[in-house]
């Protein structure tokens, strides 16, 4: 979610500090508005690639389309979201896949397809910021499946944390 909200802002703020930006999202028209208005604000670079999380093959053509634009990639953000806010009951088995597959599993393609890589390639000082919200510890009603999905990334990036700084790579959620 790179074009549009939380992604959009968290974007401007790294471009506004020098930083290089590749945003995702599945929408490329939404992307590439962004990123020219990004870049025309902020005098920075930034690469617009349509991805779909959920799709590892994807994700792994979303590393390799950042590492040549920009020479490597040195931070990855886990801000996938999805969301249906509804009583649990009415929704159905599919919501819920529907919303694990975006936030977690979309999560776990980008921390596995860019962690594998700096790790193959032993790049060292790299970063995982996986974004969460305060049900992910509390738990909350009417948002059970994206609760469910963003508590998996916490616990993920939080096991990722103990294992992966021997490679030199920070996570933190």
């Amino acid at each position: 979610g790179g074009g549009t909200g939380l992604g959009r802002s968290m974007t401007q703020a790294c471009l506004e500090l020098g930083a290089h930006v590749c945003i995702t999202s599945r929408k490329l028209d939404v992307l590439e508005k962004t990123a020219r208005e990004l870049e025309a604000a902020t005098g920075g670079q930034v690469l617009p690639v349509a991805c779909d999380v959920r799709d590892y093959a994807e994700v792994e053509a979303l590393r390799d389309a950042a590492i040549a634009r920009f020479g490597k990639v040195d931070v990855l953000v886990n801000n996938a979201a999805g969301n249906f806010i509804s009583p649990t009951e009415r929704l159905s088995s599919k919501a819920f896949q529907t919303i694990i597959d975006i936030v977690l599993m979309g999560s776990v393609n980008c921390t596995l397809a860019f962690g594998k890589h700096w790790i193959a390639e032993k790049q060292r000082d790299k970063a995982v910021l996986s974004v969460v919200t305060t049900y992910a510890w509390t738990g909350s009603g009417y948002v059970v499946p994206s609760a469910c999905a963003k508590a998996g990334v916490l616990a993920m990036t939080r096991s990722l944390a103990a294992e992966w700084g021997r490679h030199g790579i920070r996570c933190n959620a």
